[in-house]
This record gives C-alpha cells, structure tokens and sequence, in this order.
C-alpha cells in the first residue's frame, strides 16, 4: 500500500514538472521555433509572398555569391584565430593568478572589468587607440615610423581580434581559476615524489583535470566570436573594410535591403554551421571524456 502511495506521489510530482516548464515550451515555440520553421519554408520559395517553389535554387545562388563568401570566410578566420588564442592567453593568466604573487586579487578585478563596461565605452576606448591620430599611430611616429589606418587596411582584423580578446578574457580566466581550484594538491605532491618535472605535471594533471573546463571556455569562446558585430559595426559602419567584413554584416545588410530571399538563406546556413560545430564538438568531448575516465 505505501508503495502505490509513493508511486503516485511521483507520478504527480513528474507532472508538475511538466507544468512548469509549459511557459517556457510556448515562449519558445512562438518566438524561435515556429518563425524558424516558417524560414525554412521561405527559403524554398522565389519570393516571401505568391512565391513559387524553386528549390534549392536560394542555396547556390548565395554559395556563388562573392560577398557571401567573403563575409564566410572573414568569420571563420576569425573565429580560427581568435578563440585559440583567447583560451590560450586566458589559461596562462590563470595559471599565473593561482600562484601566491603580490596585487593577485587587484590583477583578477582589472580582468573582469571589460565584462562590465557598456560597449560604447569601449569602442570610444579603441577609437582612440586605433585612430588614424590615435595613440598607436602618435607612438609609431615618435618611433620613425608611418601612421597605419588600422581600421581602413589588412591590420583590421588584428585589431578586432585584439578587441574581441580584450573584452572576453577576464570571463575564461574567471572559468580557468575555477577549474584550477577544484584539482587536487594531492596530485601535485604525489608527482613530485616520483619525480615529475614542471612541463609532465602541466601535461599529465592539470591539462588532463582542466579538460571539461577548457571544453566549456571553447564552446563559449566560440559563441563569444560570432557577437563582435556590435563592435565591428560601431567602429566602422554597414560596410567595414573587406578584411573584417563578417556574416552577420551580411545578414543586417539583407534585412535593410530587404532582401528576403538572401536573408533567409544566409541564416539558415549559418545557424546549420554553428549546429555542425557544436555538434562535432560535443561528441569529440564524449569520446575525450571516455578516453580518461572523467
């Protein structure tokens, strides 16, 4: 009898579940996924209204699109060599902040400051920096050398990557120092009596300890990379230099053309590129995870 009791009890408390989450169901059928299937649809038809179905006609039209391909490869560049490079930089700052050394908790706050500073602030900041009159060039000059149009030439995607950099890392160090803590000392001590030097610790305990830790940072690097239109677009317009000219400058260009048919279409490649990557990272987590008993 008290069986039945508690089989019930849990029956209800599942639905209840269920009930709670309803809100959440609908807000996001209504506003995500049924306009994204309605996409879908569109982007198989000549025009948005009395369009007749063409296929997959939208689709190679915008492959052999040369501003599309421009935008694609511009983004994929930088996503390549940006997020290496912020989890790298981000590891060593952390592995220097976990160590007992003078200002520590002063260096971790200087950090974690771009998280909070309004992105208009920043683009005023980098504005200055990257100017043609600015400090880089002023320094430059002083130097014996000749003023660079950052923003206008092919040193624009450094710059971008140096703001990306700039504004996101204090996010990964804080996830680092985090994962860092959680390793035991244990570990450490034990290696050391069997005599491991510095490097074999580094690669064999925290590397190893450190792996759901950098899988996550990657992730969120990586979704980090696609939101520097705001700063790209704030610096330098609709129409950037081609060298930082990105996907999602694309896509707003379309919207105000009205361009519905590319609109579309770019997005639903994009979002199926981003599912792809994500897709393909996941299982290579599960197959790491496995391969080291996490």
């Amino acid at each position: 009898m008290l069986y039945i009791i508690v089989k019930k009890l849990l029956i209800k408390k599942n639905k209840s579940h269920w009930l709670y989450l309803i809100p959440s169901i609908v807000g996001l059928s209504i506003f995500y996924l049924l306009p994204f299937i309605w996409m879908i649809y569109y982007s198989f038809l000549s025009n948005p209204v009395n369009g007749r179905f063409v296929g997959f006609q939208n689709y190679i039209e915008l492959i052999n699109n040369n501003v599309y391909r421009l935008a694609l490869g511009n983004t994929a560049l930088f996503t390549l060599i940006s997020v290496p490079s912020i989890i790298l930089l981000s590891l060593l700052v952390a592995l220097l902040l976990n160590k007992n050394m003078y200002y520590k908790e002063k260096l971790k706050a200087s950090f974690i400051i771009p998280l909070v500073v309004p992105v208009a602030s920043i683009i005023l900041f980098f504005d200055l920096l990257f100017d043609t009159r600015g400090v880089l060039n002023n320094f430059l000059t002083r130097m014996g050398g000749n003023p660079i149009d950052w923003l206008n030439s092919n040193w624009s995607m450094l710059a971008i990557i140096i703001i990306f950099i700039w504004k996101n890392i204090g996010y990964n160090i804080v996830l680092f120092m985090a994962g860092l803590a959680k390793i035991p000392t244990e570990y450490y001590e034990a290696a050391s009596i069997e005599g491991a030097n510095s490097l074999q610790k580094f690669l064999n305990i925290t590397i190893v300890y450190l792996s759901p830790t950098m899988f996550f940072v990657l992730v969120i690097s990586i979704i980090n990379s696609f939101k520097i239109f705001k700063e790209i677009y704030l610096l330098a317009g609709e129409y950037p230099h081609r060298r930082i000219y990105m996907l999602q400058h694309y896509l707003n260009n379309m919207f105000i053309k009205l361009e519905y048919n590319k609109l579309v279409t770019s997005a639903i490649l994009f979002a199926l590129i981003i599912y792809i990557s994500l897709f393909l990272l996941f299982k290579l987590q599960r197959k790491i995870g496995r391969d080291i008993n996490w």
